[in-house]
């Protein structure tokens, strides 16, 4: 570790200001994060991350493709080309350029934020509704990435209090997520929540952890990837394994740009896609302060300026192959926090394999193989890691001081109603839905407005203190005295 990043728990770094003879060996020392491992680990790990966040990325457009009236060859193709410009997305975050790019190990993908305003918007209108959808993030990505120099600007009232209690929520937001795959992944569907889907996973959750604990060094680091090989050879006798999707898949496919015609612009439309905008700069710049803890490069103004820039730039041109709004993955936060591979490069190639997938179908159904209930059980396990992580953050927000149990407890609450109680907004105008029906959103939301309201607001003592300079990446001392 440098002498001027933090140890895992938030505690003060100590910088090495006295020249002593290890000083120049520390100082060249390489930031795990800007490591490059050797290149068969490299694919394997970026590997990992790609089936990790393969479903999410697929579930968006097979939700939104039917509900407009496409086709399920269209539908296929707004799969690839979502593969695809994740892979461009994610290429922006880790390598970037210029001030666009966290350049942390951050994967972007089709956000689900926007399923339910997007289905709402091109509903049985077919290609014209695809094209509005288009055109509406376009105007929306364009205008967030203008807003993030002041949307960045907020970082100062995320301390551990509030970033603690959004990566509990992430993680618990996430876990249902893997629950439904556990039991098949379509309610509708013959054998939902049947024992052998549900024993699958539990074999698979059995397998990933009896890996992390058998392996060593490297292997170790891939236990996700090999339980999800494992399961899915095991899932082949037993029928639960679809190859249709390799026969009937093309060797070579391009997203060919506005395959579903020209943009269009619907005022209602942009409105709907600005407000989910929003909610997702408002998820990644959580999910940045997340991972920045968790790689230990905590992430400050301009590592969240430069990320929603990427997230905003990446969303701009997604349309224009074909693909919709992105943002952060919080389930490869999990992964990251699991193997302890901090690198940005492995995340990089994992981005480089999606645009891969996106322009070989038949690449891509490969890794369709895995039945959900398999993903599921390893989910468990990945996205249990991160609400462990925000648990661990939270130990440094000295809970005992002040109101901070208090801002923990209403956030949590708040954030578990989506989640406990699915139709509890039910009666709530569809615009606000976007917002009330993400629990990372509303706890995070809660979570700042207590903040301020507790910690910032008619404050007398002047203990408040200053956010770390930009750049430094340093952490801020005595966390028993932070907000």
């Amino acid at each position: 570790m440098s002498p001027t990043t933090c140890n895992p728990t938030g505690g003060t770094a100590v910088a090495a200001q006295s020249p002593t003879a290890d000083a120049p060996e520390e100082i060249d020392r390489k930031h795990p994060v800007d490591e490059t491992l050797p290149p068969f680990k490299m694919f394997t790990s970026g590997l990992q991350h790609v089936a990790a966040m393969y479903a999410g990325v697929v579930a968006p457009p097979m939700i939104v493709g039917p509900a407009v009236g496409l086709s399920a060859k269209d539908t296929a193709f707004l799969m690839g080309a979502s593969l695809f410009t994740a892979g461009i997305a994610t290429l922006l975050q880790t390598l970037g350029f210029w001030r666009v790019g966290a350049r942390l190990p951050f994967v972007n993908g089709v956000s689900f934020a926007g399923v339910t305003p997007m289905v709402a918007i091109g509903r049985d209108r077919g290609y014209d509704g695809i094209a509005v959808i288009f055109g509406a993030i376009m105007v929306a990505s364009v205008l967030g990435f203008l807003l993030t120099p002041y949307f960045s600007k907020l970082v100062r009232f995320f301390p551990p209090v509030v970033t603690g209690t959004v990566i509990t929520l992430i993680g618990v937001s996430l876990l249902p997520v893997a629950f439904n795959w556990s039991q098949g992944g379509n309610p509708t569907a013959d054998g939902y929540g049947s024992m052998k889907n549900i024993g699958m996973a539990a074999l698979t959750f059995v397998i990933v952890l009896a890996l992390r604990k058998l392996l060593r060094g490297f292997l170790q680091q891939i236990a996700i990837l090999l339980g999800l090989v494992v399961g899915t050879v095991v899932a082949v006798p037993l029928g639960m394994t679809n190859l249709d999707a390799i026969t009937d898949a093309g060797i070579v496919g391009f997203p060919t740009p506005f395959h579903f015609g020209s943009p269009q612009f619907e005022v209602a439309a942009i409105i709907s896609m600005c407000i989910v905008m929003l909610v997702c700069m408002t998820e990644s710049t959580a999910d940045m302060l997340a991972l920045g803890r968790i790689v230990d490069r905590p992430a400050d103004e301009r590592t969240i300026e430069g990320g929603l820039r990427a997230d905003t730039l990446g969303s701009a041109v997604s349309p224009l192959f074909n693909g919709f709004m992105c943002s952060a993955f919080a389930q490869n936060i999990g992964l990251v926090a699991m193997t302890k591979v901090r690198s940005r490069f492995v995340v990089a190639a994992g981005g480089g394999i999606l645009i891969l997938l996106g322009l070989c179908p038949v690449a891509a159904s490969v890794i369709a193989l895995v039945p959900l209930p398999v993903l599921g059980g390893a989910g468990i396990v990945l996205f249990g890691s991160v609400a462990a992580s925000g648990i661990q953050t939270l130990a440094t927000a000295a809970l005992e001081k002040g109101e901070n149990a208090l801002i923990v407890a209403a956030a949590v609450g708040i954030g578990l109603i989506p989640i406990a109680a699915p139709q509890f907004y039910h009666a709530f105008p569809e615009d606000l839905l976007v917002v009330l029906d993400s629990g990372i959103s509303t706890g995070c939301i809660v979570a700042i407005l207590l903040n301020l309201a507790f910690n910032h607001l008619g404050r007398k003592d002047g203990a408040q203190e200053e956010p770390p300079p930009e750049g430094t990446g340093a952490a801020v001392a005595e966390p028993a005295a932070a907000h």
